[in-house]
């Protein structure tokens, strides 16, 4: 630690002027009344379009992003690249269904997917479902989150949990008190550090390793001498389909998670999504220039530190930075990587804690709940939230807290059929979503199950790249489990639906009749709802 004294210096001022902002952000833009979960979890649903973008951008780009693409990159090579078409192409899928979700949540107020799920087929068995997909697949990427800031502080020498566990506590007090206006306003410094210091890596960090080509060159050179068939700096034939239908079935999930949905739900108009959906594509450039951090890496020499005869191998990008920039910037190289951790961490929280309210508290527990008591029980869920999130992190190693996010995203794929086509169609019926809920769920568990990880001797979980030879296909090809879990789940509730229909199986009994259910261009209650802001 000795030697890293102005980095924890410069590391540990930002984090405070940004914890204090936390703080201030109670009195921003304060309503008379917090005491609501539209106020508290959903800033008053009053978000501009600057406001919206730093916020979804800062709640999709996570501290984990920060130092896991470049650790894919470091370890896989291309692979690792199927972070940017993923992204890029989320954009036009969510203009087309948040866009529609925005106006139903408004008019109806909505706070949560499993709110509209609950409005749309009448089951409170298949919204409870939703919810709790959405709280198992949201839980280990809050845990993940502080797997950033573990690295950094890792790097600068500071070892022991204590250092961590302050961390989230400043992260609980303020989100408690502050709801969403908390990550909001943190937002537009936590973005503004990250360009900084992407920008200035890129530019500085290159010259520094005599160029790009010695930088790509060292890349191919390292994946040339390993024995695994899947890296390199290209694809080659036998992973290409996992990458497309990984990138396709990332895409697909980004948007359904709670966090994602509540940061597009605090926007002030359908207006400020379009412009959204529209801008946050300037965040995949930024993405590319992260993932080249790992090549960098590379060329550098950077080996990640290990603990316990284990390769922490997230440390790399703190460790780089370390290496390349003077001790001053590399401080504001952690706290930008720390600050990443505390946008995505609360926002996360607090739409797990929604879920928890509506769609658990007020639907099974207590149904006359007032708008306070939600809010404080949401309050309280958050803090329970966040201290899972760091127990999981000192009790459980790392390496199955990223096992069990790349479970969460096959999982909340299985939300899609409920979710997103429930926005455009009603035909299905809630039995056949069920079923195929229950399918795709077990589908995508023992295939994931079935996939080992030879270089961690993980005999289960060691990855979503699942192979076709198991299908009994004569070919070395793989392909993203959650891609097949989710075909699985549609066709089942396809039949299931087919099933119901045939013998003449009623919807839910308090399920919206296509009349009741406001969600086009043409409503003017939506339209009521922009020029108004009102809710």
């Amino acid at each position: 630690m000795s030697g890293h004294v102005t980095e924890i210096v410069v590391f540990a001022v930002l984090f405070l002027v940004v914890s204090g902002m936390g703080f201030v952000a109670a009195r921003w833009r304060r309503p008379d009344n917090l005491a609501s979960l539209d106020e508290w979890g959903l800033g008053g649903r009053k978000f501009g379009s600057w406001v919206t973008w730093f916020l979804v951008g800062g709640d999709l780009y996570t501290a984990y992003t920060f130092v896991a693409v470049p650790a894919l990159l470091f370890g896989a090579g291309a692979t690792g690249f199927f972070a940017l078409p993923y992204t890029i192409v989320t954009y036009p899928l969510v203009f087309l269904l948040l866009v529609r979700l925005w106006s139903v949540a408004h008019v109806h107020g909505m706070v949560t997917p499993a709110d509209f799920v609950r409005a749309r087929f009448g089951s409170p068995t298949l919204a409870l479902l939703i919810a709790i997909t959405g709280l198992v697949a949201t839980m280990p990427y809050i845990a993940l989150q502080l797997v950033g800031i573990e690295a950094v502080l890792k790097t600068m020498g500071v070892t022991g949990d204590l250092p961590l566990i302050i961390a989230f506590a400043i992260l609980a007090a303020y989100t408690y008190q502050s709801g969403l206006r908390a990550p909001a306003l943190i937002a537009f410094v936590k973005d503004s550090l990250i360009y900084l210091v992407i920008l200035v890596a890129v530019f500085y960090i290159p010259t520094r390793l005599g160029g790009w080509g010695s930088i790509f060159d060292a890349a191919q050179a390292k994946f040339a001498a390993t024995p695994a068939p899947g890296d390199g700096t290209l694809l080659n034939p036998n992973n290409q389909l996992q990458y497309v239908t990984l990138a396709l079935g990332s895409a697909m999930a980004l948007f359904l998670y709670p966090h994602s949905v509540t940061g597009v739900l605090a926007a002030r108009n359908r207006g400020v999504i379009k412009r959204n959906m529209s801008a946050l594509p300037a965040y995949s450039l930024l993405l590319g220039l992260i993932a080249l951090l790992g090549y960098m890496a590379i060329a550098a020499g950077i080996k990640p530190i290990t603990a316990n005869g284990k390769a922490d191998v997230n440390t790399i990008v703190p460790q780089l930075f370390d290496k390349m920039f003077p001790d001053w910037f590399a401080g504001v190289t952690y706290a930008a990587i720390g600050i990443g951790a505390l946008v995505p961490a609360a926002i996360m929280s607090i739409a797990a804690a929604n879920l928890f309210t509506r769609n658990i508290y007020k639907e099974y527990i207590k149904r006359d709940a007032t708008d306070a008591q939600e809010a404080a029980v949401s309050k309280i869920a958050s803090l329970v939230v966040k201290v899972g999130a760091v127990l999981v992190i000192l009790l459980i190693d790392p390496q199955f807290s990223i096992d069990l996010q790349l479970i969460g995203g096959v999982i909340i794929l299985q939300t899609l059929p409920s979710v997103a086509l429930g926005l455009y169609t009603r035909w299905f019926h809630r039995g056949g979503l069920i079923a195929g809920w229950v399918a795709g769920m077990a589908a995508g568990m023992l295939m994931l199950y079935s996939i080992p990880n030879p270089a961690t001797k993980h005999a289960h979980f060691g990855g979503s790249a699942y192979p076709l030879a198991n299908l009994g296909l004569d070919t070395k090809m793989t392909v993203y489990a959650g891609f097949l879990a989710l075909l699985l789940n549609v066709v089942v509730a396809v039949a299931g639906t087919l099933i119901a229909r045939a013998a003449n199986l009623a919807d839910g009994p308090d399920a919206t009749k296509p009349s009741e259910y406001y969600a086009d261009e043409g409503d003017p209650r939506v339209h009521e709802v922009e020029l108004t802001g009102s809710h």
